[in-house]
């Protein structure tokens, strides 16, 4: 019972581990990202649909059911659902899904053993709990715009959101984590419980060490662009045709790229001879680097320095990325039978198991594709039933 990212990202995970997930959504629109668009995907004649690629990017392996939970006969069919269900993953906002008898206490009751996930943009408590939450206005509330984009005292400077929606994004993630870590406690308990997740709680904790940074050190941590605020040279630099990424993480690759540079007696400055001087005297260090790198192309430097263990690299754009034979190797991109388009092409998961591997076989489903699969197949209900829904348009 979720839409948009935060929530279709658990499932989707979910799914491709292998759970059966049902996606709950409103008869006639559905989930709201299906008209983000656009792109549209194209049918098998090449005429645009109104399945957004958007959608197409956080729903696959589901089974799509539409229900009106507005009324009495909805809100009986999805406490049914819960009956005979693992998890209930919604992010209605805060006491939206109580007030049709669809809160955690309501289900609970019936199914004991349920793992109920709610995901807000602020939590179940506290004084924002009724705002809504979106995922631009968490990265600036929960500071990572602060810490993203140039410095405000060069040209272009300022915050930054990142570019794709990271807060909506970890937050499923952790959320996929905590249910599946309920799931292995209810293994001993026999019992579920009640998931509260925030995007903003989310977007506070992943912070990491910009966090530690500020309480260790005291100071709230700056924007620097692509720099590193603990490691020194760790950025982008310009070459003779683009830009190299330098991550040089030890002294002993700082000697080592200075070398192939033509550089040794910058490794031997007192001033940069460890990361802790070489951070201290940022800009000189920079400074040093620069010409060099400027000399040669990017292509030119990963020759120089990969078979070294310099860590660097180039800023690939997408088409890049799908042509990188690396990444083909490795088989992110996949192509899925879908029901209009024939096929479509979408991003693997990840995770490789050695002897369980992930299946990607079931499409991002059409608006409410399953619902007579579901309701007659799980729910036992009859033609009849379904015909008596669709009429006072329940499904």
């Amino acid at each position: 019972m979720s839409r948009i990212l935060a929530g279709p990202w658990v499932g989707q995970l979910l799914a491709d581990l292998g759970a059966e997930v049902i996606k709950v959504e409103r008869p006639g629109t559905g989930d709201d990202t299906r008209g983000w668009g656009p792109p549209f995907l194209k049918d098998r004649e090449g005429k645009e649909t109104r399945e957004s690629a958007y959608f197409l990017s956080a729903n696959r392996g589901k089974k799509s059911i539409t229900l009106d939970i507005s009324k009495p006969e909805g809100q009986e069919i999805a406490r049914e659902l819960s009956d005979v269900s693992d998890v209930l993953l919604e992010n209605y906002k805060v006491g939206d899904l109580k007030r049709y008898g669809l809160g955690y206490e309501d289900v609970s009751a019936r199914n004991p053993k349920l793992i109920y996930c709610s995901i807000t943009g602020f939590g179940q408590t506290g004084p924002y709990r009724d705002r809504a939450g979106y995922d631009f206005m968490i990265q600036g509330m929960g500071g990572l715009m602060s810490v993203t984009g140039e410095r405000d005292d060069v040209p272009g400077g300022g915050p930054q959101k990142v570019g794709v929606a990271i807060a909506d994004l970890m937050t499923g993630m952790y959320s996929s984590v905590a249910i599946l870590a309920a799931l292995h406690e209810r293994a001993s308990s026999g019992l579920g419980q009640y998931i509260d997740m925030a995007l903003l709680d989310t977007q506070v904790a992943w912070l990491a060490n910009q966090n530690s940074n500020y309480l260790i050190g005291g100071e709230a941590p700056k924007r620097m662009g692509n720099a590193h605020p603990n490691i020194v040279p760790y950025q982008t630099f310009p070459t003779l045709d683009g830009d190299l990424i330098l991550a040089i993480g030890n002294d002993s690759q700082f000697i080592k790229f200075c070398a192939a540079a033509g550089i040794p007696d910058v490794a031997a400055d007192p001033r940069f001879v460890d990361n802790v001087l070489r951070v201290a005297h940022r800009d000189a260090c920079i400074s040093a680097l620069a010409p060099a790198i400027r000399a040669k192309t990017t292509a030119e430097w990963i020759s120089i320095l990969e078979p070294l263990g310099v860590p660097c690299g180039p800023i690939n754009r997408l088409d890049d990325v799908y042509a990188d034979p690396h990444v083909q190797h490795r088989g992110l991109k996949i192509d899925v039978p879908h029901p209009i388009a024939g096929a479509i092409p979408l991003v693997a998961n990840p995770i490789k198991y050695s002897r369980t591997p992930l299946r990607h076989d079931i499409p991002p489903p059409l608006l409410g594709q399953h619902t007579s699969e579901i309701l007659t197949g799980l729910l036992g209900k009859s033609k009849g039933d379904l015909e008596a829904l669709r009429s006072k348009g329940v499904i």
